[in-house]
């Protein structure tokens, strides 16, 4: 190990040495490093927070019916959904009622753009959500303050109502929301409970809305609404068969022929995260092709540079032959150096992308997160592109004749 270190001792100097020409020797790997940096950053930091995000609001083991499916490919298929039924409360007890795999089924419809006051104070642009008695065996109902609202106040239709973090910050301030008069679009609601914060997701907030029963809430906005069912298994193992269920039992209530197609959706958590990564998928394509670019040409610069090293280091070649050194010798310490010179602009590259990110995240609403893999990914590339491209001038080097070399000026 002593003679690799001693290598790499002396290709660190040489590069302090020469700061300007190992800093442009090294900018292609800089370039492609702090890309892929950047953007595995904001990739793995949306990951991260949509995934949280969306089993957060459908459920690791729950799925949702909804009107139609969450991927319409083409016009026919669009044409045709668009003659599909809403779907209805009655649907919903039909497959409670139909499988014993299925636990719980929650009727919901929401619409954005409500006017939501307190006293003198009115807030715009509220999403307005009504649920069914069941509500509250499904993730994403929480109250941090007060409590949710009963089964019976939501079965009897009551005007209560559970407020988003946002919603009862900007209308009450510091007083505690809790048993205060809200009114929306017109109506006017008990407030029983104030859910946690949930933050924001692309610079819009997940807390300014308000839950209230669905029998108020299409007093408000008419019977005719478009439901969405969020169906629970009895366990997470029952869910393939609680959806197999489900999906008979909808059919069955909307008297489908055994040839005809499903006029409704039905998916999980993961379906949504599956068409996400498609998205992301082809980020990553586009981000291969940059960065073998960016490498490539950083890779033949750095073969050039060797090649001239080794054109200026000639004697010293000589020398060491003369000395004793060994073909090996000479190839292992300039392969040594340039794979260190390729290794020095990974790093480099590393600190700008990280950086980059941060400061992307600081001043969007893009989440970063830099990942382990990531470095050791960019460290890994950079170091077998200065061992390729390093190849060629090492082996020149080992096979220069001691005597033709030390006769050189």
């Amino acid at each position: 190990m002593g003679p690799i270190f001693e290598s790499i001792w002396i290709a660190l100097q040489s590069i302090w040495a020469n700061k300007l020409r190992s800093f442009l020797t090294v900018l292609g790997n800089i370039v492609a490093v702090a890309s892929i940096v950047t953007i595995v950053s904001l990739i793995q930091g949306l990951n991260a927070t949509v995934s949280g995000a969306i089993v957060g609001r459908v459920g690791a083991d729950t799925f949702v019916i909804q009107r139609v499916p969450p991927i319409v490919r083409t016009e026919e298929d669009e044409e045709r959904t668009r003659a599909f039924p809403l779907i209805t409360v009655r649907e919903a007890d039909a497959i409670r009622a139909f499988s014993p795999a299925i636990q719980s089924v929650l009727a919901r419809s929401q619409r954005g753009g409500n006017t939501v006051s307190y006293r003198t104070r009115e807030l715009q642009s509220v999403q307005v959500q009504g649920v069914t008695s069941e509500f509250q065996n499904f993730a994403g109902f929480d109250a941090e303050r007060g409590r949710l609202m009963t089964a019976v106040e939501v079965e009897r239709n009551q005007n209560v109502a559970l407020l988003g973090f946002d919603v009862a910050d900007q209308l009450f301030g510091d007083v505690d929301p809790v048993e205060k008069t809200i009114t929306i679009s017109g109506s006017r609601f008990r407030v029983v409970g104030v859910s946690a914060r949930k933050g924001s997701l692309f610079g819009n907030s997940q807390d300014a809305f308000v839950v209230i029963p669905l029998g108020s809430y299409m007093r408000i906005f008419g019977s005719r609404q478009n439901l969405a069912l969020m169906v629970k298994p009895t366990t997470p193992e029952a869910l393939e068969t609680a959806m197999e269920d489900a999906t008979l039992a909808l059919r069955v209530e909307r008297r489908l022929k055994p040839g005809d197609p499903d006029n409704f959706g039905i998916f999980t958590s993961d379906t949504v995260l599956g068409i996400y990564e498609q998205a992301t998928n082809g980020i990553f394509a586009v981000l291969v092709g940059v960065v073998a670019l960016s490498l490539l040409v950083g890779g033949i610069v750095i073969m050039n540079i060797m090649l001239m090293a080794v054109s200026e280091r000639t004697r010293e070649i000589g020398l060491r032959k003369a000395l004793g050194a060994k073909r090996r010798d000479i190839m292992s310490q300039f392969l040594t150096e340039s794979v260190t010179l390729s290794s020095v602009g990974g790093v480099i590259g590393i600190l700008l992308g990280f950086a980059a990110a941060q400061v992307i995240a600081y001043f969007t609403p893009l989440p970063a997160t830099l990942e382990l893999w990531a470095i050791v990914l960019g460290v890994g590339i950079t170091a077998f592109v200065g061992l390729f491209f390093g190849a060629y001038p090492a082996s020149r080097a080992a096979r220069l004749d001691p005597i033709e070399a030390l006769r050189r000026e």
